[in-house]
């Protein structure tokens, strides 16, 4: 049967400690159990006793120590609340024959620590047969032994007690003898011969009997010995010790060898009647290996090392026997007596591992244990934490710590701790232990990516390669595994209303950026992109830093020739003083790069020339000007194949040709018809003797051409070489820049056309001068309406002599 029973001690305990607001309560438990229960077998429903909730129990990590045994001897079902076994539960190893048995335990709960006691009263079961010292009990009764004399047996041992050890002895029937059985003060159970019938030693020199023991239990089991009688002659006097009861005391650190106590017994008989043997009487098998005893001295040594923590006391029972047989007991009590021999023992009941780096002070990480067996002032124990650790002990309940955090903890600084708990007890000399704890930090996402540089700049030359790589960017996060991973990736954002992801693109782990396209230096030459560093965290953490990618320029642009600009096959002719003196401007190219830099650099020389010695160029400036004066020797019409070359490298060349007729007046203009290109000399020579046919047959509108000619000379001034020369806007083309001192046009010249004959093999270009000093730099020259108005009336005049003059054109 199962019983329970609250303390009132304990709920006395529980109501002090809950008003005084204690993390945790006692409430002692006390359950009967009988000993040998199958394991699994269920003691008690401890939740429903103690009104816990069964399903917390495993949270709060609810488990049962045993006190005094390393064994565990009861278990606590998480899922249900039962109290079972756990393990073999024998009563007699565990409190041998004390008539209470009772195994302590502690039910321990964490969150919030709880500490409730169990009681486990172990109920003794039949399950020992009683058992003699000997086979065999050997007597020797004088013949002059009188009727009802007593003789004492050997007492059978039941490791049992109460009602399960020896209660009866049972003597085979024989003619001398009876039983008489008698109750120790101790309520041991001894037997006692009694002679009923004179022995007579001529008659029967030896008796055999047969002594059964009997024990109370159900069922019932026994044990026998044979009694062997040796009929004597008559002694009638018994050992008598010399103390009823033999109590010392033994440290448990007695060496081997020690003699713990003598017993003494003397016998009034004189001879071999008088001589006096000692043996245990009744004895535990735990006994006869720890001590010894002389049976002659009656000295009872150690032969065993006995344990303060493992057993308190022994007892045992000495007999003392004559050499005629007779005998008398006496009891033995050994204390044993504790020393300081047991460092505390460390234990960790529940450790939170790992703990995040950003839990608050004061959290609790575990609960520590510590126990030392022995007892009274050696079993105060003094727990400490020796290193500078962000952590302390907090005392708790009894032998219990907590380890709480006393600082903040950043796992980017320290992200393992080897906590070492010192555990001193208050013993002479004092002992101690350490145990030392690995405790973990994990990480938690407060660090955002940091890149390396404040900002990147990357230079990529022009006409890359697409997906080449621009530069690389590099961001780190301290923190770990996911939160530390970073993904890189572009902001959305434009360059000149275009998406930078079709300028650029970025590998999301490395942070390479590579080129999407081709760049032009000169389409931009720069553009700004925002890289976000983005790690994997929860929530994530992310940073931007600014990318500039300049373009440098490279000489991928041929010199593009502004003027003499070509008007499909026409070709623009200008017309040059014979009075032309050296030095005198006569024409000028105009190019420009759209390249940039030494790229733009331009160079000019004349590769081919109709008198090699009579114009030179300007090396950067292009002007055409006259070497020497002008003669009348010279030829009339001059071509000139000017180059236009850039400094690049490698360098890119442009060629044009300048054509130049030396003229005086525009009477000389038929004359053209005779300009031969090398080119096209097939078509012009045709030309030319359709031109000379047509001459007899329009000679005279060839007079009214000069006079129309000569009309409109009056309405604007001819060449003038020592002004500026003006070009129209509209040679530029867009977005391109001068270039000061690289070779491109210069703002001192600006160049308009004022004549065109029409024809398409020859234009005539007229030259106007503009003095620099009424028109400044950055201005544009600005015409009236009736300059603007003749001017028209011109060029349709001079249209009209073309047609006259090349009919065919």
């Amino acid at each position: 049967m199962i019983d329970k029973r609250f303390s009132v001690n304990s709920l006395t305990c529980c109501w002090l400690l809950f008003i005084l607001y204690l993390p945790a309560c006692f409430g002692d438990l006390s359950y009967s159990v009988p000993e040998e229960m199958k394991r699994e077998s269920v003691i008690g429903n401890i939740a429903k006793d103690l009104g816990l909730d069964i399903k917390h129990l495993s949270s709060r990590k609810a488990r049962v120590d045993t006190k005094g045994s390393r064994r565990r001897y009861c278990d606590i079902n998480l899922n249900s609340g039962d109290l079972i076994v756990s393990e073999r539960i024998d009563r007699e190893a565990l409190c041998g024959q004390k008539a209470s048995c009772v195994l302590n335990s502690d039910l321990v709960l964490a969150n919030p620590l709880e500490l409730h006691r169990i009681s486990l009263h172990i109920q003794d079961i039949n399950d020992n047969s009683p058992v003699f010292g000997n086979d065999i009990i050997t007597l020797e009764i004088g013949e002059s032994a009188s009727k009802g004399a007593r003789f004492l047996l050997d007492e059978a041992h039941d490791a049992d007690i109460g009602q399960n050890a020896v209660q009866s002895y049972t003597l085979q029937r024989n003619n001398h003898f009876v039983l008489a059985v008698h109750t120790n003060p101790d309520g041991g159970k001894y037997s006692e011969l009694v002679l009923e019938k004179e022995l007579d030693r001529e008659e029967q020199q030896a008796v055999t009997l047969l002594l059964t023991a009997a024990d109370g239990g159900t069922p019932q089991k026994t044990g026998t010995v044979v009694i062997h009688i040796t009929v004597l002659d008559a002694n009638d006097n018994i050992p008598v010790f010399s103390q009823a009861v033999y109590k010392v005391s033994l440290p448990e650190n007695a060496p081997l060898g020690t003699i713990v106590v003598t017993v003494s017994a003397t016998d009034a008989d004189e001879g071999a009647n008088g001589e006096v043997t000692y043996a245990f009487g009744r004895a535990s098998d735990e006994v006869n290996k720890l001590f010894s005893l002389d049976r002659k001295k009656g000295e009872i040594t150690l032969n065993g090392l006995v344990d303060f923590e493992e057993e308190t006391n022994y007892e045992m029972r000495v007999q003392a026997k004559d050499g005629a047989g007779l005998a008398s007991h006496t009891k033995v009590i050994i204390e044993i007596t504790d020393v300081n021999d047991n460092a505390p023992e460390i234990f960790i009941e529940s450790l939170r591992n790992p703990i995040s780096e950003n839990v608050q002070l004061g959290t609790e990480v575990g609960i520590i244990n510590v126990q030392d067996k022995d007892s009274q002032g050696n079993r105060q124990v003094r727990c400490s934490i020796q290193q500078n650790v962000p952590f302390k002990l907090l005392p708790s309940i009894k032998d219990y710590f907590s380890l709480v955090t006393t600082e903040e903890l950043d796992r980017e600084i320290v992200s393992d701790y080897n906590i070492t708990i010192t555990a001193s007890d208050e013993g002479t000399p004092s002992l101690s232990s350490t145990k030392t704890v690995q405790l973990s930090v994990s990480d938690v996402n407060d660090n955002p990516p940091a890149f390396d540089e404040q900002s990147y700049n990357a230079y990529v030359t022009e006409n890359n390669k697409p997906g080449s790589s621009v530069v690389s960017v590099k961001a780190k996060d301290p923190d770990w595994r996911q939160n530390g991973t970073i993904f890189y990736s572009i902001l959305s954002g434009d360059v000149s209303g275009v998406p930078v992801s079709s300028f650029l693109s970025i590998n999301g782990d490395t942070g390479v950026i590579h080129a999407v396209r081709s760049f032009d230096y000169e389409q931009f030459r720069s553009f700004k992109a925002q890289v976000v560093a983005r790690d994997n965290g929860s929530p994530p953490l992310s940073s931007n830093v600014t990318v500039s990618v300049f373009i440098t320029d490279e000489n991928d642009n041929s010199p593009q020739i502004l003027y003499p600009a070509p008007l499909g096959n026409s070709m623009m002719t200008e017309m040059v003083p014979k009075a032309a003196h050296a030095g005198s401007l006569v024409s000028k190219v105009i190019s420009v790069d759209a390249d940039s830099g030494q790229n733009a650099w331009l160079s000019y020389q004349i590769l081919k020339s109709t008198d090699p010695g009579l114009f030179t160029i300007g090396l950067h400036s292009g002007e055409i000007r006259a070497q020497r004066d002008i003669s009348e020797s010279d030829t009339m019409k001059q071509n000139l194949i000017v180059s236009v070359a850039d400094n690049g490298r490698p360098s890119l060349s442009t060629t044009c040709t300048v054509y130049l007729l030396v003229s005086d007046n525009l009477a000389e203009v038929p004359e053209l018809k005779d300009m031969n290109y090398e080119e096209d000399k097939s078509k012009l020579t045709s030309y030319l003797i359709i031109a000379l046919v047509s001459v007899s047959t329009f000679f005279l509108t060839f007079i009214i051409l000069i006079v129309s000619v000569m009309f409109c000379r009056r309405r604007k001034p001819r060449l003038l070489f020592d002004g500026a020369v003006a070009i129209p806007s509209a040679y530029f083309p867009p977005n391109y820049a001068d270039v000061e001192g690289a070779g491109t046009l210069r703002s001192s010249y600006n160049y308009d056309t004022y004549l065109t004959t029409g024809s398409r093999t020859s234009d005539f270009k007229f030259l106007s001068s503009y003095n620099d000093a009424t028109i400044s730099s950055g201005q544009t020259l600005k015409r009236s309406p009736n300059e603007t108005k003749a001017e028209t009336d011109f060029i349709e005049a001079e249209s009209t002599c073309a047609t006259l003059v090349n009919p065919f054109s």
